[in-house]
């Protein structure tokens, strides 16, 4: 199928004021163009409320790559046409015949935006009996073997048949800033979990170790953020986290701690961090255990 654009949807963006949401959505679009731009993929992106269509000829390629950005909700490689329910019914009963077969079942999911002569039902209906008539399939709401997607947008037609799960949350930039303690690779997991929330991170790295992972991780989320390098030999490490947090203006320190392995070591870390640094500490996996950490970094490509 020649896949013309790339639907992305976004969550609670939708639910901002209005030039909340205008912000939001336009450094969406921005981490969109510059997570393309590295790979050296040209675009042309169009921008409605609730969606951002990115036109673009890599179909696949960009796919792995808006899955990674943050604010994501889900994408959709799609094909469009006009809204008329003849244009939109002849490409549905081409896209069909690309993959569904005689005597199995097939539904149609319709949404309609706008002002139009028929309703959503009519859509389905219609174009329903057609792709009966031109393949001998069978209409199944429950458990259908296919499924068409028609997203009606006041004069547009959009249709596809997946929907593609991204990284949901904010777009990277939209909130604060934090500084990342890392000291171990889940270090990264908890400075993941607040980019996810649309947190701007520097990345404090006390292990050269960590580096190598560190650097991955930035280009597999596509993340262009600050590294520094904190030597602890002879040094207060806390003097040198109050210091980088000060000069970058940032909101709040982030680690890696958790307490869920009754550790003693991580206890006491906790406490003189607070003890010693002038800004609040965030632990986003305080309350993990070494499994679901394992498995959350694993899932995102952290290798621990």
């Amino acid at each position: 199928m020649e896949y013309e654009l790339i639907i992305v949807r976004y969550g609670e963006i939708g639910l901002k004021a209005k030039e909340t949401r205008k912000r939001f959505e336009n450094t969406l679009v921005n981490n969109i163009k510059n997570a393309l731009n590295t790979k050296q993929l040209a675009c042309r992106i169009k921008k409605e409320r609730g969606r951002i269509y990115v036109y673009i000829n890599k179909i696949d390629e960009s796919i792995s790559i808006l899955q990674q950005i943050f604010g994501i909700v889900s994408i959709s490689p799609a094909i469009h046409t006009h809204s008329d329910i003849d244009s939109t019914s002849k490409l549905s009963v081409r896209i069909s015949k690309g993959t569904l077969r005689r005597g199995k079942s097939f539904a149609l999911r319709v949404t309609r935006t706008g002002e139009h002569n028929y309703t959503s039902q009519d859509v389905a209906v219609r174009i329903g009996n057609d792709i009966v008539k031109a393949i001998q399939a069978n209409v199944n709401l429950t458990k259908p073997d296919f499924e068409l997607f028609i997203e009606i947008r006041n004069k547009s037609a959009y249709i596809f048949t997946e929907k593609i799960r991204g990284a949901g949350g904010l777009p990277l930039g939209t909130q604060g800033k934090a500084l990342a303690l890392v000291t171990a690779p889940k270090s990264i997991l908890a400075a993941w979990y607040l980019m996810r929330r649309g947190c701007k991170i520097l990345f404090a790295n006390i292990d050269e170790h960590n580096t190598k992972i560190l650097n991955s991780f930035l280009t597999n989320w596509y993340a262009n953020l600050d590294i520094f390098i904190v030597d602890t030999k002879g040094k207060n490490l806390y003097e040198s986290l109050n210091k980088i947090a000060s000069e970058r203006n940032c909101d709040a320190i982030v680690t890696g701690h958790t307490l869920c392995n009754n550790s003693q070591n991580e206890l006491s870390d906790i406490k003189l961090l607070k003890k010693h640094i002038n800004l609040p500490i965030l632990h986003p996996l305080i309350a993990m255990d070494d499994g679901e950490i394992s498995q959350k970094c694993k899932e995102i490509g952290i290798p621990i």
